[in-house]
């Protein structure tokens, strides 16, 4: 009769544990993802030359947060049109700031050079702030207005009718020109 009860106790104690670990993975599953309507995760990132960027530095600009890697075809296939998006409206109140989570330093850096990139960018190798987004796929862009909430988000390269578009895109310049 003891044996059972020992036995009982133990098949107790593992069912227990199973709902535990079933709950811990449920429970991580559901991490918030950042979606438009939310407010922008605060983040501060320091640069490879020491200087600390920080989302709040930015307030009362509007920014286009956008994680990136070199590796990263859609990357490099949309960085033309956002670096010249960030020129155009870089006096204008329009901040892009670049989120690379390149863990190669190396890599960052030729990119940076290749394609002249003339916008604020960090590394984030060890990817705590893009996760803090839920963002799991490159690149992909949040536009965020003057008063920290996120208006739009691109999964990808940007879109509509499910067609690639550039950031120097007329309605995409227009729209956020009316966020200032």
């Amino acid at each position: 009769m003891t044996h059972s009860k020992v036995d009982l106790a133990i098949k107790g104690a593992i069912g227990a544990l199973l709902v535990a670990l079933a709950a811990v993975i449920v429970w991580s599953m559901q991490q918030h993802v950042v979606q438009v309507g939310d407010k922008a995760k605060d983040f501060t990132l320091t640069a490879d030359n020491g200087t600390q960027v920080a989302l709040k530095d930015y307030r009362g600009k509007v920014v286009v947060l956008n994680f990136w890697a070199a590796w990263c075809p859609p990357c490099i296939e949309e960085e033309p049109s956002l670096n010249e998006f960030a020129k155009m409206l870089k006096d204008q109140g329009v901040v892009v700031l670049g989120v690379s989570v390149d863990r190669n330093p190396q890599m960052y850096d030729k990119f940076i050079k290749r394609f002249q990139v003339s916008y604020p960018t960090v590394r984030d190798p060890e990817e705590g702030t893009s996760y803090a987004y839920g963002t799991y796929q490159f690149p992909e862009s949040y536009i965020i207005d003057r008063g920290g909430k996120v208006v739009r988000k691109y999964p990808g390269v940007p879109e509509r009718d499910g067609q690639v578009i550039p950031w120097t895109d007329p309605e995409l310049v227009n729209f956020v020109r009316s966020l200032l």
